[in-house]
């Protein structure tokens, strides 16, 4: 082995607490997760065994209170634990980012009961969550939405179908976004809907070019039927929710986007530090030591920017712009990273030999979940031009 392998991301944490914190999430990242990426990966197989495991070491609910079951960790904190999780697989970060993001509506707008009765089983009791915001005909244009809630005395009544939904037919409790009144942001109204109720189901998952061990699917409401106890927040307040939510989200996907970036820059240097043509290891070549050094520049500068936004987060003050700067940038660092280290590792790179390819068409999905990154484009407009004239 070189001795200009790939060494561990050197972090910036607030307390020892969370340095401990981090070091319990690689061991758990490098002997339960990383080992079996590949294979698992290939064979489609979500590792339901790891989020317990992950569930039972308090770390599926880290930013949440710690009277709930949470682990009372700023989000400085949290994202570094996600982006360890995702360079080890990005399937368990991805899932931890995703849980955090179902969860969000009940620790943030749910009633005090609510929040006894359920939070502490979805946070530490080892379920899974997923978030329901698109729909077949309504991906970026959220607010066009049609799965309808209909109230029927203390009762609500659910029908229509979600669409590209992480976790879908797996999860244990989804939070829903339907329409219970008019047309628009304001007719959307925040359910907590538990796996088993009758008349949701899960549609096979989707057939992707990668993160397949990750099940993506539809799920169907036909007649499900929720009490008002689990409506969130008031009614019409669907919508605000949903985006309050979606901007903590996206810094979780510019936190798994940096841990693949760096999974794929570590895989590459330690090819090139090994691989040696003409006589000398081939990251002595100038053409891939720019390529490197760019690579990890790239990667860097996407840690800070997520980590600015989360400290603003952290402090109470606005911080959308940023997250939608973090999630634009992380995630196109991260298709540019893994291309290049496929590129570096050359024919081995296309081959399912080495991880390289993987990481590369797992990297293209983050480009375009929880919101596109044209979509993110506009909202940083928006910060800097003001809205459109319409």
């Amino acid at each position: 082995m070189s001795d200009r392998a790939p060494q561990p991301v050197e972090r910036q944490l607030p307390t020892e607490e969370a340095r401990d914190l981090l070091a319990l999430v690689r061991e758990i990242a490098q002997r339960e997760i990383a080992p079996k990426a590949a294979e698992e990966e290939d064979a489609g197989r979500f590792p339901r065994e790891v989020f317990t495991l992950l569930s039972a070491s308090g770390l599926l609910g880290l930013p949440y209170p710690a009277e709930y079951g949470g682990g009372d960790q700023p989000y400085e904190v949290y994202l570094q634990v996600l982006e360890e999780l995702a360079a080890a697989r990005l399937t368990v970060g991805l899932g931890v980012s995703v849980h955090t993001l179902a969860s969000y509506a009940l620790a943030t707008y749910g009633s005090k009961q609510q929040q006894v009765e359920h939070l502490p089983a979805m946070l530490g009791g080892g379920l899974l969550g997923a978030y329901c915001l698109s729909e077949p005909s309504s991906g970026s244009d959220a607010a066009s939405l049609r799965t309808k809630a209909v109230r029927e005395g203390d009762t609500w009544v659910i029908d229509g179908s979600k669409a590209w939904i992480t976790h879908g037919g797996i999860a244990d409790f989804y939070t829903v976004m339907a329409r219970s009144g008019e047309d628009g942001p304001r007719g959307i109204t925040a359910f907590l809907v538990p796996a088993d109720a009758p008349g949701l189901s899960g549609a096979a998952p989707e057939r992707k070019m990668g993160l397949k061990g990750s099940p993506t699917a539809q799920v169907h409401f036909d007649g499900v039927r929720v009490p008002d106890g689990r409506r969130i927040g008031e009614e019409g307040q669907g919508f605000s929710i949903a985006l309050s939510a979606l901007d903590s989200g996206r810094l979780g996907i510019a936190a798994c986007a940096v841990g693949l970036a760096q999974a794929a820059l570590d895989e590459a240097v330690r090819y090139a530090t090994e691989r040696r043509q003409f006589g000398r290891p081939i990251a002595d070549f100038q053409g891939l030591r720019f390529m490197l050094a760019d690579m990890a520049t790239q990667i860097e500068a996407g840690r800070a920017l997520y980590l600015a936004a989360a400290r603003l987060r952290d402090a109470g003050r606005p911080f959308a712009k940023q997250a939608a700067m973090a999630k634009l940038h992380c995630t196109d660092t991260a298709m540019k990273v893994t291309t290049d280290a496929v590129q570096i590792l050359g024919g081995y790179g296309y081959t399912a030999d080495f991880p390289a390819e993987r990481y590369m068409r797992e990297a293209k999905v983050l480009q375009i979940v929880e919101g596109t990154n044209q979509i993110q484009r506009m909202v940083i407009a928006r910060h800097v031009a003001g809205p459109e004239d319409r």
